[in-house]
């Protein structure tokens, strides 16, 4: 598990709880169902409308992406790796490989070195390979901009639910205590609005691009 992420979230809980405490508001205050539903709903409404169907299938799989360690390959072990190989390659052929497929555990060193077992040119090696690290990362951007959309969307609906709040709130202007909680929960749609878009949704997007570019190293 990717432990920063779930750290950085549970920080992000602690921080804005334990600052509503320290200004004498309740955490209850945040289960609002209205605004809840205006950020959350109307954030997932937002994103679904931005992106086509086949990157919103996504999404769940990019989850998993952020709260999971990624398993690279270090430097070190990829250079005993490729000189093993040389080593091999000039002993035995470059049949002698194909034995060592198998144990290659990351898809794109196999695949470019079930290439090399096949007699292919190494510019032709190399261009594939290019081609595979570059649709890579466009999948990549692509996944990172769906949260980043969202982070963009959701601050901007907590204004929207501040409004409504507020309109609510108009009606209550014989009543002074009414008038003030209906106040009160009206900006609640706008501290979860700013909590998800700068806490979750943006962190996120800027996570996904790090693991991308650091994959295609």
């Amino acid at each position: 598990m990717d432990k920063t992420s779930l750290i950085g979230v549970i920080l992000g809980l602690i921080a804005v709880g334990v600052g509503m405490v320290f200004k004498g508001v309740p955490p209850s205050a945040l289960l609002n169902p209205a605004a809840i539903l205006i950020i959350i709903l109307g954030t997932i409404a937002a994103v679904t409308i931005a992106f086509p169907t086949n990157e919103i299938k996504k999404v769940p799989k990019m989850f998993g992406i952020l709260f999971k360690e990624q398993k690279l390959v270090e430097p070190a072990e990829l250079i005993r790796l490729f000189s093993d190989w040389a080593q091999l390659a000039r002993k035995e052929g470059l049949l002698a490989l194909e034995a060592k497929t198998s144990e290659v555990e990351d898809e794109f060193l196999k695949n470019g070195l079930s290439l090399a077992v096949d007699g292919q040119s190494a510019d032709y090696i190399r261009d594939l390979l290019s081609e595979e690290i570059e649709a890579m990362e466009e999948r990549h951007q692509a996944g990172a901009g769906i949260f980043t959309q969202a982070g963009t969307y959701a601050p901007t609906l907590g204004v929207l639910g501040a409004v409504v709040g507020l309109i609510a709130a108009l009606g209550h202007m014989d009543d002074i205590d009414a008038l003030g909680t209906a106040i009160s929960a009206a900006f609640i749609a706008t501290l979860l609005g700013i909590f998800t878009g700068y806490v979750l949704w943006h962190p996120f997007g800027n996570k996904l691009k790090r693991k991308s570019k650091q994959e295609a190293k």
